[in-house]
């Protein structure tokens, strides 16, 4: 127990690792693997983060769920290690592995005590490169993945979002979810497994990043002990790109739910788009900064329609969407998705207030640190700029370019990305969608004004 809690301060106190005076360090090992290191050696702790382009939208056709399920199983038994001694190693020496698949990236994560390094980052390399995916341990994941996704048929945000992926998309791979079907579940075999960790889990498609008690002249050969076992090379399906036709419709999913969930998206920008700045800033002012948001303001504030509102980018790697979400009564659904409407097409048509834009500037900028604030966290932005490839300066020019934006490029890119006449909607419960008649002619939906192609600078 002592042990344990001693371990426990060590992960705790990474809160207190500096982010003011960070040096990042590229670091490329004798191998060729490359790495992001922040050196920092006033807590004995070393935390690594990597990811692989491939997540759950590389699942094979009728196998959904398959890279899920391998990221449940890469940490169950590895190399000469069967699950329960591979476990145990791990308590051992207080390491912490943990896997998952997203959209677009399968990523892993290693926490370890300094003075078990060459152990933890050993037990890591050989769950990537070694797994064995023992039948016991696949079909005990295999109940548990079943149970989440039994459990998922009963969430209300979760039927949102798979509704209105289904929607919007149809059957490419970002509408199927990230666990599957409990039909797709049941199709996957061990060598479906074997398959996508070798086909995935390579060296060309690997991002790393590490934070901690090390040195880049020990980085550098650890790398390739830990990754050099990996294939050369990857071999991903292709994932089309997306972008949502023009036209809007609203979609009820009928439960019997005191309340509806609303989740409302249209098209976004991607990451790289010369505009996702402005409209990270526009999207703050909108519905991204809480209470500082006008979605905030008139739907929760004004009329108390619902506990929170709120909208946000969603970039992906062959799509790109902008969303938002709310909770209210279903006889206030109506009015709540009419206020909703009327804001976003105002924003499109009148632009912000310089005091908006400096407000935001100020919580956007001064918040930014923030992110910094523990080994894990700079681990976890080291690795998001990597896989966005916006350059190992980012963290010193990201701020630079939120000072840089201006009204009109608010205007800009809120003429280009606010088309509620394109908002495809979702609602689950069981919802009046007539909004209140008492609700002003003003409140109703207003369209936006027309972008002007070309018009379009980041």
């Amino acid at each position: 127990m002592i042990r344990a809690a001693i371990v426990a301060l060590f992960f705790a106190v990474a809160n207190l690792a500096p982010a003011a005076a960070m040096n990042i360090e590229r670091v490329v090992s004798p191998g060729g693997i490359e790495a992001w290191l922040v050196q920092e050696d006033s807590i004995p702790l070393i935390v690594m983060d990597v990811a692989w382009k491939g997540g759950s939208a590389s699942d094979p056709a009728g196998k959904e769920g398959t890279a899920n399920m391998v990221s449940s199983l890469l940490d169950e038994g590895a190399g000469n290690f069967d699950a329960a001694t591979f476990q145990a190693r791990l308590e051992d020496i207080a390491a912490r592995m943990s896997f998952s698949a997203e959209n677009d990236n399968f990523t892993g994560s290693l926490s370890t005590l300094a003075e078990h390094r060459d152990e933890a980052f050993g037990l890591f390399a050989l769950a990537i490169s070694k797994p064995r995916f023992e039948p016991d341990a696949i079909e005990r994941i295999r109940a548990q993945i079943g149970v989440v996704i039994a459990r998922n048929s009963d969430s209300p945000d979760w039927i949102a979002s798979d509704a209105w992926y289904k929607a919007a998309l149809g059957e490419h791979p970002y509408a199927h979810s990230a666990e599957g079907t409990q039909e797709t579940l049941a199709a996957i075999t061990r060598e479906d497994l074997k398959t996508f960790s070798d086909r995935v889990l390579a060296r060309n498609n690997l991002k790393i990043s590490v934070v901690g008690a090390i040195s880049p002249r020990e980085l550098g050969p650890l790398l390739d002990k830990t990754f050099g076992a990996l294939p050369e090379r990857a071999d991903l399906p292709q994932v089309e790109p997306v972008v949502l036709p023009d036209g809007g419709k609203t979609i009820v999913v009928e439960r019997d739910f005191p309340q509806s969930v609303i989740l409302f998206g249209m098209q976004g920008l991607p990451r790289d788009d010369e505009d996702f700045i402005p409209a990270f800033v526009m999207n703050y002012m909108l519905g991204g900064g809480s209470f500082s948001s006008r979605l905030m303001e008139e739907v929760r504030v004004k009329r108390g329609l619902a506990y929170s509102v709120s909208t946000y980018l969603s970039p992906l790697d062959h799509a790109a969407f902008y969303f938002g979400e709310a909770g209210t009564k279903n006889e206030r659904v109506g009015e709540t998705l009419a206020v909703i409407r009327r804001e976003i097409a105002r924003m499109a048509e009148e632009g912000v207030s310089q005091e908006e834009l400096d407000d935001a500037k100020t919580y956007l900028t001064g918040s930014y640190p923030l992110r910094f604030m523990t080994n894990r966290s700079i681990s976890s932005q080291l690795l998001g700029i990597q896989l966005e490839n916006l350059g190992i300066d980012y963290i010193d020019r990201r701020n630079g370019l939120i000072e840089a934006v201006t009204r009109d490029d608010i205007a800009r890119v809120a003429r280009r990305l606010l088309r509620p006449e394109n908002m495809i909607v979702v609602v689950v419960g069981k919802p009046n969608l007539s909004p209140d008649p008492g609700l002003p002619e003003d409140d109703e939906m207003r369209p936006a004004a027309p972008g002007h192609p070309g018009d379009v600078p980041f």
